[in-house]
Parts: structure tokens; sequence; C-alpha cells
């Protein structure tokens, strides 16, 4: 993570520092930089865990379905449908959600969030069949709702627009991490032998939902709302923070709105969403047919498991790099765009490939893709949203992109059964890609008018 430790924006750096110390003396600004240092040491180390064990809790049923499906008879396209009902069960709650946690505060909201996750995921370890497994799924995702777009409001409340870039990329290493973790754990809990009662695919679902439990209890301890309530800073801490927040807060108000209407008027928020949509078709897509994809190589679970973690290594390595060129640059979108042009390029040749490890090395390209697309993307979004349009505008670009999530598995899992392979689902979702890139292509940074 200490790659990120200085991914400002080139363009947005100035603007920003300036604007601060029109507010600020020198020792002030220095004095809200330590403020801020201290609440990342401090905040993001454990978010960064929350965010691994919801991305566990959400990709975990990619191995699971390795023994399920076979044990209820859920076909491909049932196992992609119900797979994805994850993410509409999160777009229908993903704003009312972030709104409720505006209100009621982060530390509570969080917490409730993650318990009741913890607890509907091991739940799943009950299904019976395709039915049952995609109602679990939906509960899942109205459950989960909020978590990652509340997240980011709660950066928002903490964090001034030069530090938004390095605390989002480095809680976005959580995506492979994630992966990095879980897949061998995952494939070394489904080698494990069958109970009389019990199986094991659903002994993964019922160990791997008790961590979200035991942090969701830990949030109500461990965070603080905002700087004013946090003990853990001084007083001049928290006064100088604060007023630098308000300071940045009102000047992108000033310049976009901070009302719920104004961000549904501006044309950038659809834009961003659309684009978001384009890359999950593409992250939860891939995620949740790897493990299947490589099974056909013909190897144990145990070793799937670990194959899978492979291209998440890879992407975890190219994510922080890829974030801090992009934020260093005067051309963050071309570099954003760059991104999933490469994801599409390599997942297109993945698909063509037969070569056990060519495929690995062109899957290993893809995953590094759209890891590196997320990680300069969600700079964008605090560029222009502020107050309740931030908590709004977030919530409808990330439940927007989640559609993806349903769209993805679905679409694999359909062309799949259509066409037994694995061929032309990873072209469709190449051409996904292709799209979204060139929708980037069209953006404009919004921190160069600030």
């Amino acid at each position: 993570m200490t790659l990120l430790s200085s991914t400002e924006n080139m363009s947005e750096k100035p603007a920003i520092t300036q604007n601060a110390h029109s507010q600020l003396d020198k020792n002030e600004f220095q004095l809200s930089e330590a403020a801020a240092k201290k609440a990342f040491t401090r905040i993001l180390p454990f978010i960064f865990i929350c965010y691994v064990v919801s991305y566990l809790d959400r990709t975990n049923i990619s191995f699971a379905a390795l023994g399920m499906n076979s044990d209820l008879g859920i076909t491909a396209a049932q196992f992609g449908f119900g797979a994805g009902m994850f993410f509409i069960g999160y777009f229908l709650f993903e704003i009312p959600s972030n709104l409720i946690m505006q209100k009621v505060g982060a530390r509570i909201w969080i917490a409730r969030i993650m318990i009741s996750w913890g607890l509907i995921s091991m739940a799943t370890a009950f299904v019976t069949g395709p039915t049952s497994f995609a109602i679990a799924r939906f509960l899942l995702g109205v459950a989960e709702a909020g978590f990652t777009p509340g997240i980011y409001l709660f950066f928002t409340y903490w964090f001034p627009g030069s530090w938004r870039a390095k605390i989002t990329a480095a809680f976005l290493v959580g995506i492979p991490v994630a992966n990095i973790i879980g897949a061998p754990i995952s494939g070394a809990l489904m080698q494990m032998t069958h109970h009389e009662y019990i199986r094991n695919w659903q002994w993964l679902l019922l160990i791997e939902g008790i961590p979200a439990v035991f942090l969701g209890v830990l949030c109500l301890f461990f965070l603080s709302d905002s700087p004013e309530k946090a003990r853990w800073l001084d007083t001049n801490e928290k006064r100088l923070l604060v007023r630098r927040l308000e300071s940045e807060q009102s000047r992108i108000a000033q310049t976009h709105g901070a009302s719920l209407s104004d961000a549904l008027r501006n044309p950038l928020l659809y834009l961003l969403a659309f684009i978001n949509f384009c890359g999950i078709v593409g992250s939860i897509g891939i995620g949740l047919w790897m493990p299947q994809i490589i099974e056909q190589l013909g190897v144990s679970h145990s070793t799937t498991g670990l194959l899978t973690a492979l291209p998440y290594v890879c992407g975890a390595v190219a994510m922080l790099l890829w974030a801090r060129l992009a934020h260093h640059s005067r051309h963050r979108i071309a570099w954003i765009s760059s991104a999933l042009v490469m994801a599409a390029l390599a997942l297109g040749c993945s698909a063509m490939i037969a070569a056990p490890v060519a495929k690995m090395l062109a899957l290993c390209i893809a995953v590094s893709g759209i890891l590196s697309f997320q990680a300069s993307f969600w700079a964008l979004p605090s560029g222009f949203l502020t107050g309740n349009a931030a908590a709004a505008g977030l919530a409808i670009i990330v439940s927007v992109g989640n559609l993806g999530g349903f769209f993805g598995p679905s679409l694999i899992g359909y062309i799949k059964q259509a066409t037994d392979g694995f061929i032309w689902p990873l072209l469709a979702v190449s051409a996904v890609l292709f799209i979204g890139a060139l929708a980037v292509a069209t953006v404009r940074d919004p921190w160069r008018n600030l």
C-alpha cells in the first residue's frame, strides 16, 4: 500500500493545495495533513479487512458451485442467474441504504450490514435447489446493499481530495487480496471429505460467513463517524481537518451542486454508472466463473484454488502501479480507458487459446486490466459529488454498475449452456469491456474544474 503514498493527480493536487492554503496557513495545512495521515493508518487497515471479507462472501459461491451444482441439480444457466440475483438485491436497496447511513452514521450502519450479510451467507449453505439458491443470493444482496458506496461516502467525511485517490485504490486492493487469500482456502475446504450430513460446499459457506459477523461487531467499537467524534485525534487536528474538508466540499457544491436533484441532473453521473456497469460485467463475470474455467484444465479442487489466486496476485501488483501512474498523469482518462482495452483484448485471447499456460497468462492480464481500471476509476466521482449528492450519486454509480454483476454471470451461463463451452461467453464479456473503454474516452476529468 505504500506505493500509493503519492498518487495525487498532477492537475488535481495544485488546485486542492492552493485552495486549502487559502483557508489554512502553512502550519495549519501541515497539521491537517498529519491528521489525515493518522486517519489513513487508523481507518484503512480495518476497512480493508472488512472489504476483503465482503468480496470473499460474494465470490466464494464460485467454489461452492464445484460441488453444489451437481448435488442440487443446478444447471449452468440457473447458476449464472442465481449468482447474479445478489446484484439485483444490491441494486434495489443501494440508494436507501446509503441515505440511511448518512442519517444514522457509518459506525452503526456498516456494523448492521456486515452482521446481516454474514448470517445470510452462512444460511446459503442450506439451500435445496435453484429457486432457494436464487432467493438466498437476492437476500445476501439486500443485506450487503450500501456497503461499498457507504465506504466511499465515509471516505469523503474523513479525507481531502488529495488523499481520495490513494485511499480508494488501497481499499480496492481488497478485491485481489480476497481472491488471493480466499481462493486457496476455498479450494482446500472443497477438498474436505463429505460429512454424513454436511457436504464440503456447505462447510465452505458456513466457515467463510463467520468473519463478517465478527467484524460487524468490532465496527461498533472501532469506527468513528467523523473526525469530530474520533478520540484518537487531538482538538487541533479535528478542527483543522474538518475545516479543510468543509472548504473543499463547499467548492465542489458551488461547481456541481450538493443536492440529490443536482446529482440526478448531471449527465456525468449516468455515464460513470454505465462505465462501472461494463467493468463489473467483466470483474464479476470472470470472477464467478473462473474456478469452473480453470477446472476444465483437468486439475483438482485445491489446485484450482491456487491457480484461481494467480491472476489476482498479478492484478494486485498491476492495480497499485497503474493507479500511481494514472494519478501522476495529466491524462488520467486515457489510463482508465486503456486498462479496459487491455482487459478486453486479453480476455478475448484467453477464449481462443487452448494451451493451459498461455490461457492462464491471458487471464492474468485480463484480471490485471480490470483491477487497474477499478483502482483509477473511483477517483472520478468524488470530483463532482458532495453532500446529499454524494450519498445518492455514489449509490447510483455503484448500484447501476452492480447490475453488471447480474448481467455478466447470467450472460456467461446462458451462452455456455447454449454453446457448451467458454469461448463465446468470454468473447461476449470482452466486447462489453471494450464498449466500456470507448465510454471512458468521452469523459472529462471532473477534478480539472476545481
